[in-house]
């Protein structure tokens, strides 16, 4: 019979071991958890803290009683791996006071990540700064917001939880404030699709400072200090800024380390000890698009090498291919996600890279309830290889990354993505889905049909003498503003407009969304005239620009 120890719970863990029993009913099987709680749902803490999940029960999917009795499972709590042995393969556990000794033929390591602590004056004075990974992380949070009854609230990084905890926090009626180091929040998004979720966040009132830092705590943590001498009054503080591998115990039992000191395995999980396996947030995987060295701590790759592991275990072939990283977020009224590499990530990754823009509707516009679904596709322009993409709407955000994501999994390019065929029907989607839209706009970039110019090159080129044409109606320009200096002829009356316009200027033509400027330019082409189309035109350029727009 096969000893296989597994140490921590959760995703990595509990998904290894209730695969390993069903593929191997005679296998003693035994977890060890360091904390009090061996599965439960990490990514559904924050919302526990506002009351929209309104039962801690409902946090904790399993207990040691159920997974014995369904699984067979010997799942320790409490027990805290403090040693690895390898020459004889056992592990080292305290449990309370005692110390005991635990023999394995098999190891799993699925220790997880633990939340990075910034080097900040006076934390440890700070009483009221929390993290937030688990069960008792939570009850803390809660506790101190039982009995304190917090006003001000500072949350320190705006990645994904940051501004979860944000919209939380600021939902059980605190006054919230984001500090991030980055220049924009979700710095995994680029800039301009991460301005609108600033805009979000400031329309509900939460303050977003960034390229700011938290420096010192004073007052036991009342006063947050920021980089720029900026005091913020904070009744509680949730420090946000990331995780590291906890690799602690791999470190000291000799296993090679790599990125971050993430663990480093092979592509059937095992470690430099081949008797040991390890998965989950610990590990350094191969992001699957540039095969770098990456951490991608997420739960659907942890719950897929969970699994796998177990297969390889059991003597199924399976191999670990990598991820992309594919993650989404709500804040407030929106919704932002994404997947593969950014645009930033892909040029410095090295990779020959265009990008395009789109904003389409979440179903058909003409019925009720629509809202917008603005994309942004990172692409090969020579080969049309998808390299990644994001998504900000209020609706079917999820739908679009999630198709994207299987696109980019499956190996298709932007040629592929007009061909794919989605249920439509008016409630449901548009008979030219955004994702379709996407792939049509970057072919004609590709093919030469189209010339685009980006938002951040756009006040550079106008320096250079290009003038900005923008095609939308005057009502428009009242409404919603203009650029300066640019010149107007509304697009259904460009054909009948175009001796006002030199045949020896460059002009960069925009619209609202960047339809009608497409619409325009091939116009314009093939009038003879030198024409580039302003990418997400002037609806992406206000939302990451409005100091720069005018109102007549």
């Amino acid at each position: 019979m096969k000893k296989i120890v597994i140490v921590g719970g959760v995703a990595g863990g509990m998904s290894a071991a209730t695969r390993l029993r069903r593929l191997m009913e005679d296998a003693e099987i035994i977890i060890l958890e360091k904390g009090p709680f061996v599965s439960f749902a990490n990514c559904g803490l924050p919302y526990y803290v506002s009351g929209e999940i309104d039962d801690r029960s409902k946090l904790l999917v399993q207990t040691p009683e159920s997974l014995q009795a369904r699984f067979n499972l010997d799942v320790r709590p409490n027990h805290e791996v403090t040693a690895i042995n390898r020459d004889e393969k056992t592990v080292t556990i305290k449990h309370g006071e005692a110390i005991l000794t635990e023999s394995y033929d098999a190891l799993i390591l699925s220790p997880g990540a633990s939340p990075f602590v910034p080097p900040i004056e006076n934390l440890d004075q700070a009483d009221n700064a929390f993290s937030l990974r688990n069960v008792p992380d939570l009850d803390a949070i809660m506790e101190e917001i039982h009995t304190e009854d917090p006003k001000n609230a500072v949350v320190i990084g705006a990645g994904f939880i940051g501004l979860e905890m944000a919209e939380n926090l600021h939902a059980r009626g605190m006054t919230v404030t984001i500090v991030e180091r980055a220049p924009h929040v979700l710095p995994p998004l680029d800039e301009e699709m991460a301005a609108f979720v600033s805009q979000e966040l400031e329309e509900k009132g939460v303050k977003v400072l960034t390229s700011q830092s938290a420096q010192a705590f004073e007052e036991k943590g009342k006063k947050v200090i920021l980089e720029d001498g900026t005091t913020l009054d904070s009744d509680l503080t949730i420090l946000s800024v990331g995780v590291q591998p906890e690799t602690k115990l791999a470190k000291e039992a000799g296993l090679e380390l790599g990125l971050r000191n993430g663990l480093v395995v092979n592509d059937k999980y095992q470690t430099s000890d081949p008797n040991i396996y390890a998965v989950g947030d610990a590990i350094v995987v191969k992001q699957q698009i540039t095969g770098e060295d990456a951490l991608i701590s997420l739960a659907s790759p942890a719950n897929r090498q969970g699994r796998q592991v177990a297969d390889v275990i059991a003597g199924l072939d399976r191999t670990n291919k990598g991820s992309i990283g594919t993650a989404i977020v709500r804040v407030f009224d929106l919704t932002a996600a994404s997947t593969g590499l950014s645009e930033r990530q892909a040029r410095q990754a090295g990779l020959e890279v265009d990008v395009i823009h789109t904003s389409g509707k979440d179903h058909a516009g003409y019925y009720p309830g629509a809202t917008d679904v603005n994309l942004k596709l990172v692409f090969n322009p020579t080969t049309g290889d998808i390299y990644g993409a994001q998504g900000i709407g209020q609706k079917g955000i999820d739908k679009r990354i999630d198709i994207l994501a299987t696109a980019i999994k499956g190996g298709l390019t932007i040629f592929d993505l007009p061909e794919l065929e989605f249920t439509y029907a008016p409630p449901f989607g548009a008979a030219k889905d955004p994702v379709n839209m996407i792939g049509y706009a970057a072919m004609n970039v590709v093919e030469g049909l189209s010339d685009s110019i980006q938002w951040y090159d756009l006040k550079d080129e106008v320096a250079k003498g290009k003038v900005i044409l923008d095609v939308r109606n005057e009502n428009e320009l009242a409404s919603n503003g203009r650029f300066k200096d640019a010149l107007n002829i509304p697009l259904n009356e460009l054909r009948d407009r175009m001796d006002e316009l030199d045949p020896s200027q460059a002009y960069i033509v925009s619209c609202q969304s960047g339809l009608r400027s497409y619409v325009a330019e091939r116009q314009l082409k093939q009038a003879g005239f030198n024409v580039e189309n302003l990418d997400g035109a002037f609806s992406l350029y206000k939302t990451v620009r409005g100091e720069e727009i005018e109102y007549v």
